[in-house]
C-alpha cells in the first residue's frame, strides 16, 4: 500500500507542476464522489466537499485558458513555482492521509514532484516550441490533454 500511495502522490504532484489547479481539482472531484473517512480528522477533509470541488474545477478551467495568453509569467518564476509546490504538497498530503500515512511525507513527495515537473514541462514545451513549427498555444492544449487524461486516471480513489 505504501508504494501505491507514493506513486499516486508522485503522479498527482507532477500534474500539479504542469497545471497547478488541475491536480487538486481532479482529486477533489474524485474524493467528493468517493469519500475517504481517513481524511475526516484532517484539514484536507474539505477536498471532499462539492463546493470546494466546484471552486477548484473553476480555478483549473481558468488556469487552462490563462496559460494560452501571451505575457503570462513563466511557470518557473517564484510565485508560480511556490503555488505549484503548495498544490503538489496538498494533493500528496491528501493521498497519504487517505491511506493512513504521514501527511508530512505525502506533502514532501507531492511538492518535490511538482517542482521537478514544473521545470521539466517548462523546458520541454520551450524546446518543442523553439525546435518545431508547432505553435506554443497548440503545445499548451496538448499539455492540457496530457494533464487531464493522466489526472483522471491518477485521481481515482
Amino acid at each position: 500500500m505504501m508504494k501505491k500511495s507514493f506513486y499516486k502522490a508522485l503522479a498527482m504532484g507532477a500534474l500539479a507542476g504542469m497545471r497547478s489547479m488541475s491536480a487538486p481539482a481532479l482529486l477533489s472531484r474524485a474524493l467528493q464522489e468517493h469519500k475517504n473517512k481517513a481524511l475526516s480528522g484532517t484539514p484536507l477533509k474539505y477536498l471532499q466537499n462539492k463546493y470546494v470541488a466546484n471552486t477548484l474545477t473553476g480555478l483549473a478551467a481558468t488556469e487552462l485558458l490563462g496559460d494560452k495568453w501571451p505575457g503570462v509569467p513563466d511557470r518557473i518564476e517564484l510565485p508560480s513555482l511556490l503555488v505549484r509546490a503548495a498544490s503538489g504538497a496538498a494533493v500528496g498530503a491528501a493521498i497519504y492521509a487517505g491511506n493512513h500515512k504521514s501527511l508530512a511525507s505525502g506533502a514532501a513527495v507531492g511538492a518535490v514532484a511538482a517542482v521537478a515537473a514544473t521545470y521539466a514541462s517548462f523546458f520541454l514545451r520551450k524546446t518543442l516550441s523553439d525546435k518545431t513549427t508547432i505553435a506554443d498555444p497548440v503545445l499548451g492544449v496538448l499539455e492540457d490533454a496530457l494533464v487531464l487524461g493522466s489526472g483522471l486516471k491518477a485521481a481515482r480513489v
